[in-house]
């Protein structure tokens, strides 16, 4: 019991602070969006050129970092990986370009729910259903093989990467990217960002919050540990939102969304598939990435080359909607996640072997 009663705390701590990252200048709805933020990053160092979405996002930084000192702290972090790293990196780039349909990451979907928007309904249907498939895979024998132990300095590097990044930043180095107008250029003081990221990197790690994980547990487990963080999270935003006046009921109009469901619901399906098979949501691949999984820092490099190709290829929804280019996209990421799904599930695998000896 003590274990929930934490989780629903740190969820509510979270909830309010992302709502408070908003009221000291961060977009609305989005206190915190892995795949927006990681997006933003992407432009900041100049990988993609879309001159609104452009900012060394630190809420990112600080979660990396949060997860690192509290993995040391505990003795906890775990120098690993190996474990069919290239196939998690194009999981990465097929997650982000679902989250990228839909305008935000698991986080952000409940967020976008917690000031009004009910848009997120089609996208929390959509990521239910993605989970649903992704479970069905699972119960197949689905696995990425095991991964290994490695020496700890290639646990410390993805850490050391975020430090330099934030140097950076700091220092206004010239070849950084920084936008003038739209989502990129509204943003919270960087130090303030920092340190709510550090926060919820450390309640993160401490209570293994992960919204894909959560739901996946409670399909196959019933086991709602998990998900009452994200529920917290919904609860404490929403209530933010009422007393500072953000809260907007309704479809049209809503920050950095668009009202396209069937693509919103879409968009969350892959996201919701994709994250099963890699092991949990953006989000936890930062946190994990933190502890020392070099699996996951892979799959975080993989939604950063995700996310340039988005919006170098047009991709990416706006408010105005979704592209023809990115639904094209969507329906590619599917059958390629399809693709991985099959081959890598041993049961289907053994079962397609007893048929090919049969027919022989």
């Amino acid at each position: 019991m003590k274990g929930k009663k934490d989780i629903i705390i740190a969820g509510g701590i979270i909830g309010l602070l992302s709502v408070l990252l908003v009221k000291l200048g961060n977009p609305a709805n989005m206190g915190f969006c892995i795949a927006c933020f990681i997006r933003d990053i992407a432009g900041g160092i100049g990988l993609h050129r879309a001159p609104i979405v452009q900012y060394i996002r630190p809420e990112v930084i600080g979660l990396v970092l949060g997860a690192f000192i509290i993995s040391m702290k505990n003795k906890e972090f775990q120098s690993r990986g190996g474990s069919s790293p290239f196939t998690r990196f194009i999981l990465g780039i097929a997650v982000m370009i679902g989250a990228l349909m839909f305008l935000g990451c698991p986080l952000r979907m409940v967020l976008r729910l917690a000031g009004g928007d009910l848009n997120a309904i089609l996208g929390i249907a959509g990521f239910v259903v993605g989970i649903f498939v992704g479970v069905f895979f699972l119960n197949k024998g689905f696995n990425l093989k095991r991964s290994y132990n490695l020496p700890k300095f290639e646990g410390y590097l993805f850490p050391i990467v975020n430090v330099g990044l934030f140097v950076l930043l700091l220092s206004g180095f010239s070849m950084l990217l920084f936008s003038e107008e739209g989502p990129g250029s509204m943003h919270a003081p960087i130090w303030i960002s920092l340190i709510v990221g550090l926060i919820v990197g450390a309640l993160s790690q401490k209570t293994r919050l992960c919204m894909v994980g959560g739901t996946r547990d409670m399909i196959m487990f019933k086991d709602n540990y998990l998900l009452s963080g994200f529920l917290s999270i919904l609860v404490f935003a929403f209530i933010g939102n009422l007393i500072l006046g953000y809260f907007n009921p309704g479809f049209a109009n809503q920050p950095v969304a668009h009202t396209d469901g069937l693509w919103n619901f879409l968009g969350m399906v892959l996201v919701g598939w994709g994250s099963v098979l890699l092991g949990g949501c953006p989000l936890r691949q930062l946190i994990l990435a933190g502890e020392g999984n070099t699996d996951s820092a892979v799959t975080v490099m993989g939604s950063l080359v995700g996310a340039a190709i988005c919006h170098n290829f047009g991709l990416a929804s706006s408010p105005k909607g979704t592209t023809t280019n990115g639904q094209v996209a969507v329906i590619i990421c599917f059958l390629l996640v399809l693709v991985i799904s099959l081959v890598n599930s041993e049961m289907l695998v053994k079962q397609n072997n007893l048929k090919k000896v049969n027919n022989n």
